[in-house]
């Protein structure tokens, strides 16, 4: 039996965020070919691989790893951990992002020289992508940047494979520093999303317990017939993105 759905009135489950990536394909400064490193401060993110093979690098206080990405291969990690797409052919992920999105809505740092960090206006206009990235754009601007990040990333990197934690703790300083303005509207869309989902749950499970089932009766399906946007230009690929909030 089929039915009509409706508009979603609560976020996709837990408050998750969902695209899907088809990662760059042209070659960095070191010879690696793929996306951009970057860190996000708030937010979990999770690797559904699709097709394609490649790895992805990571950073964080406990070392730096290289995971192997292939068809089947989930992979997640939490805020703080600097993270960058490497394509070895055809990579092609679906892409779960804590907080409704949050990430591609402002909650990344990409891993710029020390001197861009320390100025929000110059950091700002290193990041930019004309009209936003909008799908269709030229993606000079998108390889510009990841660019200039990777050359910041293997600072950190190398400075961390040699014992030198420093330059990576002051990374995170200086991200803290850029991001608190956005702190608010993060604030909104992680009510919006995460915790209006969890306080459901609680609202439901507290209905159980009195052995009140109304919620059961508006039960409905949802659906996303298509993404809202195809090639999306994103830190690491072309995203198809889709309305989450």
């Amino acid at each position: 039996m089929t039915g009509q759905s409706t508009p979603s009135p609560l976020p996709l489950p837990g408050g998750v965020g969902v695209s899907r990536l088809g990662v760059y394909d042209t070659v960095a400064p070191d010879g690696a070919v793929g996306g951009t490193p970057h860190l996000h401060l708030c937010c979990a993110e999770a690797y559904l691989v699709q097709a394609g093979a490649g790895l992805v690098q990571t950073l964080a206080l406990d070392g730096y790893r290289e995971t192997p990405l292939r068809p089947g291969a989930v992979v997640w990690f939490a805020p703080g951990t600097i993270h960058r797409l490497v394509n070895h052919g055809g990579l092609e992920i679906v892409v779960l992002m804590q907080n409704s999105g949050l990430p591609e809505a402002g909650d990344a740092v990409l891993t710029l020289p020390p001197e861009v960090l320390a100025d929000p206006a110059r950091y700002a206009a290193s990041v930019a992508l004309p009209n936003g990235g909008a799908p269709g754009g030229d993606l000079a601007a998108a390889y510009a940047r990841r660019d200039l990040a990777v050359r910041g990333f293997e600072r950190l990197r190398d400075s961390a494979l040699g014992g030198d934690l420093d330059p990576l703790r002051e990374f995170h300083a200086a991200a803290v520093r850029l991001v608190q303005p956005h702190l608010d509207a993060w604030r909104q869309r992680w009510r919006g999303g995460a915790l209006r989902a969890a306080e459901e749950t609680g609202r439901q499970l507290d209905a159980l317990a009195r052995g009140d089932a109304s919620h059961l009766g508006e039960a409905v399906v949802h659906e996303f017939a298509q993404p809202r946007e195809q090639g999306r230009q994103g830190m690491c690929g072309l995203l198809n993105t889709y309305p989450v909030h």
